[in-house]
């Protein structure tokens, strides 16, 4: 029996996420969308190019939430996007409705299934849709630290001229401006990032990690980023379908970790069957965890907007 993976919005992020769990045919994938013609749509062309890359899945679309029993993953897009000069923060009462409703959609359809938060605000979307499914906080993770990661080590790999591969790299925060590049614990082939990357030089690629989405929102100036984002998703999605306990920083509730209590926030995980499976802590230095405490108060007043309609730390 194939696994299932459901998507609820069928933009450019969604159905990114869908052709890359197909080119890598992890599972069978549901789209759905309020618009179901464009959901349907672009799950039979997908469906179509299996032939050509040789995958044999069950793609299916349309506005049917219906669709999405038995899935072992739900993978949450849906939402207004970023446009230029917005911050993630600026979508809060915007997106927060979406995801409610959407959330209630998974927990009628999808009870058991591993919850994936990509729309933004993302650590605040997150800790609100935990809070609303009532799921265990190992089944509700918010996506942002791959993708932040991710960026990091383009940007890495671009000065050294290196393999990106050969970059191993951490961060903490939350998803957004306020993230926290760790450049302690980033290396090139196990040797530290400082021997080919001088101090100043360094800040500059950590500064324009934490603004990447915002300098791809600009370029674009209609729509935001989604090859990247969509990437970093499915390899959260992969490592939880094999197992494969994969070390990522993804956003997770926090309970005292790093000192962050109530919130959704990006810390270093071990992602599994399960889901979230364990939370690795790390000494920071002192100016680290002065990044974090105001990367946590962010996310904090963030979610402060929702505790009146959603009682979020109720």
């Amino acid at each position: 029996m194939r696994k299932k993976v459901s998507i609820i919005g069928a933009g450019f992020v969604g159905s990114t996420c869908a052709h890359w769990i197909a080119s890598k045919e992890l599972a069978d994938v549901v789209l759905i969308d309020i618009f179901g013609g464009v959901a349907k749509g672009k799950a039979l062309d997908l469906l179509q190019a299996g032939p050509v890359e040789g995958y044999d899945l069950d793609i299916t679309g349309g506005d049917d939430f219906a669709a999405m029993e038995g899935s072992d993953i739900v993978i949450l897009t849906s939402g207004a996007p970023r446009k230029p000069g917005m911050t993630r923060e600026d979508l809060v009462a915007v997106n927060a409705d979406i995801t409610a409703s959407n959330v209630e959609k998974i927990k009628q359809y999808a009870p058991n299934s591993i919850v994936l938060i990509v729309n933004n605000p993302m650590d605040t979307m997150a800790t609100l849709a935990w809070k609303v499914s009532g799921f265990p906080k190992n089944r509700v993770i918010g996506q942002g630290g791959v993708l932040d990661t991710a960026r990091y080590r383009t940007f890495l790999a671009k000065e050294i001229g290196c393999s990106v591969e050969d970059i191993q790299a951490m961060l903490l925060g939350g998803h957004g401006d306020e993230m926290v590049p760790l450049p302690s614990y980033t290396t090139v082939a196990g040797i530290p990032v400082t021997h080919f990357i001088p101090e100043d030089k360094l800040s500059a690629i950590v500064e324009r990690a934490k603004k990447g989405g915002a300098e791809i929102v600009a370029l674009l100036e209609k729509g935001s980023a989604y090859y990247a984002p969509a990437a970093a998703t499915v390899e959260m999605v992969e490592a939880i379908l094999k197992d494969k306990k994969r070390i990522l920083p993804c956003s997770c509730l926090l309970e005292g970790e790093y000192g962050v209590s109530g919130t959704f926030f990006g810390v270093p995980t071990m992602l599994g069957a399960n889901g979230i499976e364990k939370i690795i802590e790390v000494p920071l230095t002192d100016e680290e965890k002065a990044g974090v405490a105001k990367s946590a108060a962010l996310v904090r007043s963030s979610c402060d907007v929702l505790q009146e309609k959603y009682n979020i730390f109720g």
